[in-house]
């Protein structure tokens, strides 16, 4: 890697507070690659050889089963996917692919482990990595098991426009289709949500979508930090 980049990835949280010969010893053999969309990165199965993680872009992660494909996370900067994969030393749970073009950083796995066992805040950073990932896979799925279609989609739009600034305007950068796929949903379903929140204030115009009416949508989607919170 160039030596702009090494200096870029010293302010990632991840590293912050490395000794510099460790993190010099973790980024042995590592590559900092540029894909475009719709490449394959990991086949669930396949061994954990690499911690990627998302510099730029957007990555999907998903499952499939008996012929079946559902979207399990979409992963922006600054992510990490598969850790727990990667410290056990185990197969991936998941595959994933570039949704956009994207910058990942690939690290040998085996340097992960080697590292955490020599450096305490590198150790630190990937166990709060780990729970940060547990946390989020618990709020997932209770908001798949406590809300209906409607109710998703609706915290879905509120999560994405206080991301994008809270002005009022959500631009989507995934498909429908794969929209619908990571809230539950078949595309009609998620067509039909889309036409229910039409009388909250949400208008769509393609993949760009207007809340004007945002309490009257809060009051429907019954946001909590439980769920919907990025810091709890």
């Amino acid at each position: 890697m160039r030596g702009d980049d090494l200096t870029a990835l010293k302010d990632f949280p991840l590293f912050a507070g490395m000794a510099e010969e460790q993190f010099e010893k973790v980024l042995q053999m590592a590559y900092l690659q540029r894909f475009p969309p719709q490449v394959q990165l990991i086949g669930e199965g396949d061994p954990a050889d690499f911690l990627h993680i998302v510099v730029e872009g957007t990555v999907e992660l998903y499952g499939t089963s008996n012929g079946r494909e559902t979207t399990m996370a979409l992963l922006r900067p600054i992510s990490t996917f598969i850790l727990a994969a990667v410290l056990k030393d185990a197969f991936y749970l998941m595959s994933a692919r570039t949704l956009s073009r994207s910058r990942v950083l690939m690290i040998p796995a085996e340097n992960i482990r080697n590292v955490m066992e020599a450096d305490p805040a590198f150790a630190r950073a990937m166990i709060l990595e780990l729970a940060g990932g547990f946390r989020s896979a618990v709020k997932a799925l209770k908001d798949q098991k406590l809300r209906s279609g409607v109710e998703r989609l609706a915290n879905y739009l509120l999560r994405a426009e206080e991301q994008s600034g809270g002005n009022g305007i959500v631009e989507l950068t995934e498909d429908k289709r794969t929209l619908a796929s990571l809230l539950g949903m078949t595309p009609e379903n998620l067509s039909r949500a889309f036409g229910t929140l039409r009388k909250h204030g949400v208008e769509v115009r393609g993949a760009k979508i207007s809340l004007t009416n945002r309490d009257e949508l809060v009051q429907l989607a019954h946001p909590t930090p439980l769920i919907d919170g990025r810091k709890v």
